[in-house]
């Protein structure tokens, strides 16, 4: 019986210790998702004068760099979704 609680015991303290907790870091993504000329890839921008609100600003690859932006740089830090359709309307 003395056997079954010290297994469950030290059952517990392997589970418990960080290296079993821990998890291994997922390198960072390469860079913006390919996708057609027409999508637009939609990164976080600094917010305009005056405001607190953060902005996000969708433009295609071909206007970021045209703002001297290159999108799979940026894109780790502050990407958010790539639109490849343009909503109706």
């Amino acid at each position: 019986m003395a056997y079954k609680h010290l297994l469950i015991a030290s059952s517990a303290m392997a589970l418990a210790s960080p290296s079993w907790a821990s998890q291994p870091q997922l390198p960072p993504p390469a860079g913006a998702p390919a996708a057609p000329p027409e999508a637009r890839y939609c990164l976080r921008v600094d917010p305009t004068t005056g405001s607190k609100m953060e902005t996000i600003r969708c433009e295609t690859r071909e206007t970021w760099a045209s703002m001297d932006v290159d999108v799979d740089r940026e894109w780790a830090m502050w990407g958010v979704r790539v639109v490849t359709a343009r909503p109706n309307g």
